[in-house]
């Protein structure tokens, strides 16, 4: 009997939990992992703050399952691109999608198309490396920025163009993004949260960090952390995260300002309804909410006649990731997923579509945290396993060998060792500096290292 051959497409957590997963079931299963770029670990690499290198150690999790007989990777292979989503349906006994959520939500306003408004997302890659995003002309030479969000994102971004030279040297920032945050003139970063303090999605530690910048304060009025009758039910039906982020809040407000160079400036219950300007960002018009209980006793923003202008050079937007819909695939708008029951996706009717599966945010939309991913990956397996063992997963003949088609379309296919190559000499790199890495961050640069 053949071994059956899955083909998971991404490679972030969501991607390599269910790889390890299938390749630990004691079947004779083989795992192709086809990503887009050259080089491995999604948001691990390129997402998480450069400054947090303890969450990116979960990638020796992944090195070892990359080790793992019968793991191979296909590097700088886009689906839809240089392989089709139906190609790759005849190439494998089964393919699972793991690709997250690619682009982020829109605030849906007046002027957020303006030069100098950009999502979270972009800047996020463009400090972290991305190879797509190395040309976006960021222009830092303003004395006060924006972020619209209340979630870690939102305080990632905020905190990265706080940090000084010497916080930012020893962290694996690219070295343009460096210079760009250390050279700015920003005085004021201003964090815009829709609901009130209680509601805000960070993590204690995460807000905690503001607070122990070296070269900005953490200013907040007291009275922003005066509680509506729903809040105040809310905070004492709450988790200890939330408790301990209120504490950490009401820390802050009893602070003055040192005289720091820059200051991070949090605010609740505003909303940005227009983002000002003629050639480029100006301003953000904001308006003031009221907190109330819906019908379901969640509390919920209501916008008030009360406005005001807060002047500004460049705006953040962190609302939220969206999924992106591969052609060829299942994919519900609204949601930003591919539609699924327990991961197995399914067709317009409803019904499961034999061998098709998905896993991570493309899955359940963009929640939760990296270890969330292992459960949910563990979930599809579970369930492509039971197919697979019931004769519900057809393993006829494949028609097509993904390989020998990448290698007619002249595709310069990086595989695991290559990617060892570039992490390597990316590593090498950063020693002499005593960072972690270097970032190759052209595309160039990276299937060249990967290449030879």
């Amino acid at each position: 009997m053949r071994n059956v051959r899955v083909a998971v497409v991404g490679s972030g957590p969501a991607a390599f939990y269910a790889a390890g997963y299938l390749l630990a079931s004691e079947r004779p299963l083989e795992v192709d992992m086809i990503e887009r770029l050259p080089t491995p670990w999604g948001l691990v690499r390129l997402g998480v703050a450069p400054d947090h290198p303890k969450l990116k150690e979960v990638s020796r999790a992944f090195e070892r399952i990359a080790q793992r007989p019968g793991f191979r990777f296909l590097g700088n292979v886009e689906v839809g691109k240089f392989v089709s989503h139906d190609e790759l349906m005849r190439a494998y006994d089964a393919v699972v999608y793991a690709v997250g959520a690619q682009t982020d939500r829109r605030l849906g306003i007046p002027g957020e198309d303006l030069p100098g408004s950009w999502s979270a997302t972009e800047l996020v890659a463009w400090y972290n490396g991305h190879p797509d995003f190395q040309d976006l002309p960021f222009d830092l030479a303003v004395e006060r920025a924006v972020v619209v969000g209340n979630g870690n994102v939102a305080l990632d971004v905020a905190r990265m163009l706080a940090l000084t030279r010497e916080e930012l040297a020893p962290t694996d920032t690219t070295d343009p993004a460096i210079e760009a945050i250390v050279a700015s003139p920003i005085e004021e970063i201003v964090v815009l949260g829709r609901r009130g303090p209680v509601q805000a999605s960070w993590t204690p530690a995460e807000l905690a960090e503001l607070g122990e910048l070296g070269g900005a304060d953490v200013l907040l009025d007291p009275g922003e952390l005066e509680l509506d009758p729903a809040s105040e039910l809310e905070l004492a039906a709450s988790t200890a995260i939330v408790k301990r982020n209120f504490d950490v809040l009401r820390e802050f407000g009893g602070r003055a300002p040192t005289g720091k160079p820059r200051a991070i400036r949090l605010r609740f219950r505003v909303s940005p309804v227009a983002i000002l300007g003629s050639e480029q960002v100006e301003g953000v018009e904001i308006v003031h909410n009221r907190l109330e209980p819906d019908a379901s006793g969640a509390v919920r923003a209501v916008s008030t006649d009360e406005r005001q202008i807060v002047p500004a050079g460049i705006v953040f937007r962190s609302v939220g990731y969206h999924g992106v819909a591969l052609p060829g695939t299942p994919f519900d708008e609204l949601t930003g997923t591919m539609p699924n029951v327990g991961g197995r996706v399914l067709d317009a009717s409803g019904t499961p579509i034999p061998g098709l599966y998905c896993a991570g945010w493309i899955k359940r939309g963009p929640t939760g945290v990296i270890g969330t991913n292992k459960k949910d990956a563990t979930e599809t397996v579970d369930l492509l396993l039971a197919d697979l063992d019931s004769g519900a997963l057809s393993t006829g003949e494949r028609s097509l060998d993904l390989e020998s088609l990448l290698a007619e379309r002249g595709v310069d296919v990086i595989s695991y060792e290559g990617w060892e190559r570039i992490d390597k000499l990316e590593r090498t790199r950063g020693a002499d500096q005593s960072r972690p890495r270097i970032k190759l961050a052209s595309w160039k640069e990276l299937v060249d290292a990967g290449r030879n």
